[in-house]
């Protein structure tokens, strides 16, 4: 059995400026939503670019080809119709806890080959540690709370829906 490792959580957060700063950190969000087209990770960058951040931290969600020891040939995620305000409440959330300039957000909905981009995130800040962390908590969040349901079709031509009440 696998086990979860701690991720922090938005309380968990000291919302102290950064004092090496020259203006204040915008926290921006500038894409938050749910989409049924194809992913780019570079964009969901070039989104969040500020003059003030030195760091760009992106994160790709791909579809691999198995989950739990088998092979996996594709799936479909389906999501709930408040799918979007919810992802732009996360990203918000986030935005607002972290010394972060501006955040970027989107999962793809519909069917998904191997490979494909499930989940693209960006976010900047003048420095790295903060850009990491709060991607890291923007992704878990989004993973945890947002509701989307997936059907796996495996190898054998069976399916299994993950995160279905």
């Amino acid at each position: 059995m696998a086990s979860r490792r701690a991720v922090r959580t938005l309380a968990d957060v000291s919302a102290e400026p950064d004092a090496s700063r020259v203006r204040p950190a915008a926290h921006e969000v500038v894409l938050a939503g749910v989409t049924r087209e194809p992913l780019d990770v570079a964009a969901h960058a070039r989104l969040v670019e500020r003059d003030a951040a030195g760091a760009v931290v992106t994160f790709a969600g791909v579809v691999r080809d198995h989950d739990h020891g088998t092979s996996v040939q594709r799936l479909e995620y389906v999501s709930h119709p408040s799918a979007d305000e919810i992802v732009a409440q996360i990203a918000r959330e986030v935005a607002e806890a972290y010394d972060v300039d501006a955040v970027a957000v989107t999962h793809r909905v519909g069917p998904l080959e191997i490979g494909d981009c499930a989940l693209a995130a960006a976010v900047s800040s003048a420095h790295r540690a903060a850009a990491f962390e709060a991607t890291s908590v923007l992704v878990e969040l989004v993973k945890q709370r947002l509701p989307v349901w997936k059907r796996q079709v495996f190898g054998d031509g069976t399916t299994e829906w993950v995160n279905s009440p």
